[in-house]
């Protein structure tokens, strides 16, 4: 159970939509929330208040009578839930309302109470809204997106409840759940801000983490296969550089080999003084997808907790507009809504992972290319070479999906299209890079599925499991569970699926 209090930390997020502890909000925010709102309803009886007695965007010029200020509210979420596309998955819509309860709790928003309440509801009882990949352009935040949020709120719309896809208002009624009432702004707040953006951001972070946590297994299992020298994953060797990223998975890489016993010394042999070969039947040193691990994946380790970091920040901030600061009894016009920060570390996200992807596809192509591994069969084809295929099938699949992750690497950041009559000149895209972050991520777990299915079966073709080490052992057991060695050619679809699923869940 997580109350939200002062600051919800990134483990507290995660556990909450991964682990399904539920949310309590506190006395404080109560109090907090309830004085904005108050201050509020009090300040703007006399001002020019954007949102709350103006119309929106470039119609902000237009000052809204009393009487049509409640009205106001419903008309923007209603105009506004106008998302396409697929689905976001339950998760990510999960992660959307914890971002956007932790945003409206900060006291700076000035929603009523009943919000945050239901709000919460929403996540403990596992209610996500409907809400569509496409809509947003980030500027004034997930204004689409987070209407779709806000819909559900009023009592319309649709969720996600028990795996089927209801009526709002049908699944209020069985949950005994009552829909807010718009009292001042609660639509612009609700759906002005960044909260989808990173609610998808969290989660493609919870899942980057899993990917950089497989590929350097794989990585270590490689380096065992073909008996490789430790000197490249030295301390002695990376500390040399001064990058902290690269160091934490070298030293990853000694603690996962610790107890291999095919791991080898440069000393015992090329040192040795006892060769004599003018041409070596050894190699001197292994290819760059097998040798240069800490420095491929070092980079992807401190990119992924840089992007941590900017995300923690985003859903612990007041990301609307305008902002209410009871404390100086004041409200500020400003741009907290854009969403620069989210889409820049998603674009960021997406290339590090496409480079793990990559490096993932090229020890598969070592794997499977005999000539140039020079210890395993073509394809590491365990039944008849000409008749049986091997891997030779999937590695096609693997070679186009690390294709697509390339291609829709190229920045979201740099794409701005300006519209609402150009009264969003410049605008973020955040939600879009998000999203296609989240399919980069889908990608590389298919590759590494690929991948670890390749390297068990070499390990059996080799004889060597009960040479790896402990960490290799453990899942070399896990992925066996799944598909047994083979030598006859198989449907690898449904395999490759489940592996994927071992790898997301584990």
């Amino acid at each position: 159970m997580n109350t939200i209090n002062e600051y919800l930390s990134l483990a507290e997020f995660e556990s909450i939509i991964f682990g399904n502890n539920k949310v309590v909000i506190s006395d404080v925010v109560l109090d907090r929330v309830n004085e904005s709102f108050n201050f509020l309803k009090e300040f703007s009886g006399n001002k020019v208040i954007y949102g709350v007695n103006t119309g929106f965007g470039p119609m902000a010029q237009y000052r809204i009578k009393e009487s049509d200020q409640i009205q106001l509210q419903y008309n923007l979420i209603r105009s506004h839930s106008s998302g396409t596309g697929k689905p976001l998955s339950p998760v990510c819509a999960k992660a959307a309302i914890l971002a956007r309860l932790n945003t409206l709790s900060l006291g700076n928003s000035g929603v009523h109470p009943s919000v945050i309440h239901l709000m919460a509801e929403l996540i403990n009882k596992d209610i996500t809204p409907l809400i569509f990949e496409h809509g947003g352009v980030g500027a004034s935040g997930d204004l689409v997106q987070l209407s779709h949020l806000a819909l559900v709120l009023i009592g319309e719309g649709e969720v996600f409840y028990k795996g089927d896809r209801r009526p709002t208002q049908e699944v209020f009624e069985i949950e005994g759940l009552k829909p807010i009432q718009v009292e001042i702004r609660e639509g612009l707040a609700l759906i002005n801000g960044t909260s989808v953006m990173t609610g998808i951001g969290v989660v493609n972070v919870h899942h980057a983490n899993k990917l950089l946590d497989w590929s350097l297994k794989c990585s270590c299992a490689i380096n065992e296969l073909v008996q490789a020298y430790d000197d490249h994953f030295s301390e002695e060797l990376n500390q040399t550089k001064r990058h902290k990223g690269q160091q934490e998975v070298a030293a990853k890489m000694r603690q996962n080999l610790a107890d291999s016993t095919l791991i080898r010394k440069r000393e015992d042999h090329l040192y040795s003084g006892d060769n004599t070969e003018e041409i070596f039947k050894e190699k001197v040193q292994e290819y760059y997808s097998l040798r240069c691990v800490p420095q491929i994946l070092g980079p992807v380790l401190e990119t992924i907790n840089n992007v941590a970091s900017i995300l923690e920040d985003e859903f612990n901030s007041a990301n609307d507009n305008p902002i209410i600061d009871v404390k100086n009894k004041h409200v500020y016009h400003g741009g907290n809504f854009h969403g620069d920060y989210i889409s820049l570390e998603m674009d960021k996200l997406k290339i590090v992972i496409t480079k793990l992807t990559m490096l993932a596809e090229r020890q598969l192509n070592y794997l499977l290319n005999s000539k140039i591994n020079e210890i395993l069969p073509p394809f590491v084809n365990l039944g008849t070479l000409g008749f049986n295929f091997g891997m030779q099938g999937v590695q096609f699949t693997a070679t186009s999906t690390t294709a697509e992750s390339q291609m829709l690497s190229n920045p979201m950041y740099v794409h701005s299209i300006p519209n609402n009559n150009d009264n969003q000149d410049i605008v973020s895209m955040g939600t879009n890079a998000a999203v296609i972050t989240s399919k980069v991520i889908e990608n590389a777990f298919e590759v590494l599925s690929i991948e670890m299915i390749t390297i068990v079966q070499a390990i059996d073709y080799l004889d060597q499991k009960n040479k790896i080490s402990s960490v290799t052992k453990k899942w070399y057991n896990d992925v066996r569970q799944i598909i047994p060695e083979f030598k006859e050619d198989q449907v690898m679809y449904p395999f490759v699926q489940q592996v994927k699923d071992y790898l997301i869940n584990s």
